[in-house]
Order: structure tokens, then C-alpha cells, then sequence
């Protein structure tokens, strides 16, 4: 059994509180190790040696800055399948899902290799007679950031890639339940150059969270997680004087009109719904089936779920691996017996399904004629559960969306350009795809959501988090007349 401890000044730290927890192989439910959960003083131990690193990290330049993310993209691009695999372990999701992972979070570290061009302000010339007026852009200086188990290492790298490249130095608490990609990010991060303390991680629980949101040193705090923890995230971090981007949860709606190409509704939300268990945000948890297409769309659906293979996620044939705990499989399969329960018409019962008997394995569930009151359609499950809600007509459909208290990411699937592009001016959530089940933006965009998915009014990543990451200043100048000047004729450096 492995003992995994924190990475504090550019190498592996052992806790000292005397806490740890449990982590587990959730494909075979075995226990692989143990992990260290931080108290109050190990945070702040953290934090000065971070606060430290920052004051020299700052003045690096923006070549070196760029220099070092270049060396850690190629890193990256290199071990990315042992990182993958290391995701697996903990996770439980297949290979072929945590090589994507790494995959959308190499792409963040591209972005942020273009530190110089990102981080440029604004010059305005003779503002006044003799005066000029500029902007620039400054790091904050210790930033954090708590990540969710489901992506253990995209997620970080939303985060630590643009706050570092950017000048700052980054706290990452990571998930207890699988923290050993955190781990491996550390090592990639030093052996790209990255100078010690600029890249932290402290494992923990909430007191690790509590004492990173109210610690006086840091500036920052970037979440991804359920609602209920990024509103006390929120509200915990400003109180206390922080910067706050908070990603919440998801009730993701696929809306499929008459128009729709069948095949390709039905596969894509098969694999929107049940990719990675549906442990991720922007998984499809709702298709709103408009009018005549519901009946075969729903027997199109449910036609694929007996292909799909599920297993250990190490099996290069599995499509879908386990649910990430045994606490969590319960919870997921009660939602099932609340949707039969309250009417809705079970077509395909994960709860009975051939799955294997080892591990959190639960089967794939297709609900029909789910209604809005029931809880399969409020709450976030969080497992591979899709239900289907019929309507008769785009503005039930396009109502049904905007009156949930969610709105992170949403789909249509039609042939009709004039009906998506009005869905996409109607629709009140952050990220829209129109025949894409998943909407995930680019690395060069940004993500994040509306209404309850997001506290904040900054979205992660990209151009949003270029400017989280970073403060402006405004410089307004007036020189005296030239007088005397040397002239240096050597050839201009950048470092």
C-alpha cells in the first residue's frame, strides 16, 4: 500500500497531522493507499514557502515564464499515457476516457505557453499634452485551487497552467479520493524547470479547504465542484477578501428536434450520458425529445446500451468503468428506484445489469417519461442515468431549460439553422452545442456556466483565465524634456 504525501518546495513533503485517508482501486474496491490530509499549520507551512516563491517567480520574464511552459507541454505530451493510467487506477474511468482527459488539459498548457501575447496591456499616446496613459497586467501572487475527483488532472491544469504562467505562484488541493495525478503533475512541473514552490500540492479534506479559504496570503481561489460546496466556496473565499471563480452543478439537457438525424441523436447521447459513468459536468443527463421523434428515439437509444462493455477501466475493451465509491454506486442506484417509483418507465435497469461483481460497477439506466417534479430530472445524479422528458414543442422544450436552476451546458440536435441559431440566442446557459452533445470550449475560450453552476462572474481558463489570474494597472506618465542620452548600441535581450 502506497503512503502519498504533499509536494511542498519542489518535492514530496510527508504530512504531520496524523490524518489520513483511504484510496481505493474502484474496479476492484481494494484499497491501494493512503493519503495525507493537511491541518491548518501544514497549509500555512504551504502557503509562506509558496509566498516566497512568488516574489521571485513574479520577476521572472515572460520568455523564461513561456520557456518553462513549453517544457512542460512537451512533458506532458510525452507521459501522457502513465499519466493516464495513473488517472485509471484511482478514478476507475477507462484509459481511452482518462487519455482524453489529459488530452483537453495539454491544451491549456498550449494556451498558456503564449504567456508574452496573452499578458499585454495598452498604451494610449499623448492622453494629454505630454502624458500618456497605459495599462498592464500584474500576477496576484499565491493563488489556489480545489479540484474535483471525476478530472484529476484536467482540471488542475485548467488552473495551475494560465495562474502560473501568468506570474503567480499555485496551491493545488486536489480530491483525497484519487490524488496521485496531482502528484505526478508536481514531478512533470520541476522537471520542466519550474523553480521550487512555485507549484504546491496540499492533500486534505475541509479542513485543508477552510484553512486555504481564509488564509490572508492567498489571493485566489479557483473550485470545480457540486453547488451546495461551491456556494460555501464563494461566500467562505470573499469574506475573507479573495478573488472567487466557483463552478457548480449540472443538469445538462439535449434537446432533439423532429428534424433530427436519428443515428446520430441517439449516439450522441449515449455517449454524453454514459461516458465516464456520467461523473462529469458537462454530461448529458436530460434528453427533451420534441414531438414524433421520441418514440424511436428512445428505442434507438436503448438499442445500443446492451454493446456497450462495461469493466476495469486498465481493459483496453471497456467502454465504462465504475462509479468512483461504494457510497456513491448507492446513491446513483437510489435515484433509479425514486424515478420507478414515481412513475417514471424504467427501459433499461443498471441495477440489474451484468456488470462485474468486484468493484462500484453500476449498469447503464434509460428512464422514460420523466416529469420535472420527479428527482431523476432535478438533481444532479452524477452516474450513468439518462432521462428522457417528452414534449410537443420547441417552446416547451426551450422553457423546460430555462426554468432549471442550472445552466452550464446544453445541446440541440437539428437540420434546421434558423431553429438552433434561435436556441442558441434563446437559451440560458453557458455553453451551447449544436449537434455536439458535449460543449466543452476550446482551450483559446473559456468555461464555465450560468445560474447556479457558477459563482463568480469569471468563467475558467482561456481569456477569463488570463484575466482571474492577473490584476490591472493603470500608469499615467508626464517626462520632463529630453536632456542629455547615452546610446547603447548592444543588441537588446530578453532574458
Amino acid at each position: 500500500m502506497i503512503r502519498i504525501a504533499h509536494w511542498i518546495g519542489g518535492a514530496s513533503h510527508a504530512g504531520t497531522s496524523g490524518r489520513v485517508g483511504p484510496v481505493f482501486n474502484p474496479a476492484t474496491g481494494e484499497q491501494t493507499g493512503e493519503v495525507d490530509l493537511a491541518s491548518a499549520a501544514e497549509v500555512a507551512g504551504a502557503v509562506a514557502v509558496a509566498r516566497e516563491a512568488a516574489v521571485a517567480w513574479r520577476s521572472a520574464s515572460l520568455s523564461k515564464r513561456s520557456a518553462v511552459l513549453f517544457k512542460f507541454r512537451e512533458l506532458l505530451a510525452e507521459r501522457s499515457g502513465e499519466l493516464a493510467a495513473v488517472i485509471t487506477s484511482e478514478h476507475g474511468k477507462v484509459l481511452s476516457d482518462a487519455g482524453g482527459e489529459v488530452a483537453r488539459g495539454l491544451e491549456n498548457a498550449e494556451f498558456a505557453t503564449g504567456i508574452p501575447h496573452l499578458m499585454k496591456g495598452s498604451y494610449s499616446e499623448q492622453a494629454s499634452t505630454g502624458v500618456d496613459v497605459y495599462s498592464i497586467r500584474q500576477p496576484l501572487g499565491v493563488v489556489a485551487g480545489i479540484t474535483p475527483f471525476n478530472f484529476p488532472a484536467m482540471v488542475p491544469l485548467w488552473m495551475c497552467t494560465t495562474a502560473i504562467a501568468a506570474g503567480n505562484a499555485f496551491v493545488l488541493k486536489p480530491s483525497e479520493k484519487d490524488p496521485s495525478a496531482a502528484l505526478f503533475l508536481a514531478q512533470l512541473w520541476k522537471d520542466a524547470g519550474l523553480p521550487e514552490g512555485v507549484f504546491t500540492v496540499i492533500n486534505g479534506d475541509v479542513e485543508a479547504v477552510n484553512a486555504i479559504l481564509t488564509h490572508p496570503d492567498i489571493a485566489a481561489v479557483s473550485f470545480v465542484g457540486s453547488t451546495p460546496v461551491a456556494k460555501y466556496i464563494y461566500e467562505t473565499g470573499t469574506a475573507h477578501g479573495k478573488r472567487v471563480q466557483a463552478l457548480g452543478g449540472a443538469k445538462n439537457h439535449m434537446v432533439v428536434l423532429p428534424d433530427a438525424e436519428l443515428d446520430a441523436a441517439a449516439d450522441a447521447a449515449v455517449s454524453a450520458a454514459y461516458g465516464s459513468a456520467g461523473e462529469r459536468c458537462m454530461a448529458v443527463s436530460v434528453v427533451v425529445a420534441v414531438g414524433e421523434i421520441a418514440d424511436p428515439l428512445v428505442e434507438a437509444i436503448a438499442a445500443r446500451l446492451p454493446k456497450l462493455k462495461i469493466g476495469a477501466g486498465n481493459d483496453p475493451n471497456s467502454e465504462m468503468g465504475p462509479l468512483i465509491s461504494a457510497a456513491h454506486k448507492e446513491k446513483v442506484a437510489s435515484y433509479i428506484s425514486a424515478g420507478e417509483g414515481a412513475g417514471a418507465t424504467v427501459v433499461t435497469d443498471g441495477r440489474t445489469s451484468e456488470v462485474p461483481s468486484d468493484g462500484y460497477f453500476l449498469g447503464v439506466t434509460l428512464l422514460d417519461n420523466v416529469k420535472p417534479d420527479m428527482s431523476v430530472y432535478t438533481d444532479e445524479i452524477f452516474g450513468p442515468v439518462l432521462g428522457v422528458v417528452r414534449v410537443d414543442t420547441y417552446a416547451e422544450a426551450l422553457k423546460l431549460i430555462n426554468d432549471n436552476e442550472y445552466g452550464n451546458g446544453t445541446a440541440i440536435f437539428t437540420r434546421d439553422g434558423g431553429a438552433a441559431r434561435q436556441f442558441q440566442f434563446d437559451v440560458n446557459a453557458g455553453m451551447v452545442g449544436v449537434n455536439v452533445p458535449i460543449p466543452v470550449p476550446v482551450a483559446y475560450y473559456s468555461f464555465g456556466g450560468w445560474k447556479a453552476s457558477l459563482f463568480g462572474d469569471t468563467h475558467m481558463y482561456g481569456p477569463d483565465g488570463i484575466h482571474f489570474f492577473t490584476r490591472t494597472k493603470v500608469v499615467t506618465s508626464r517626462w520632463p524634456d529630453p536632456g542629455t542620452s547615452s546610446v547603447d548600441l548592444g543588441f537588446p535581450q530578453t532574458r
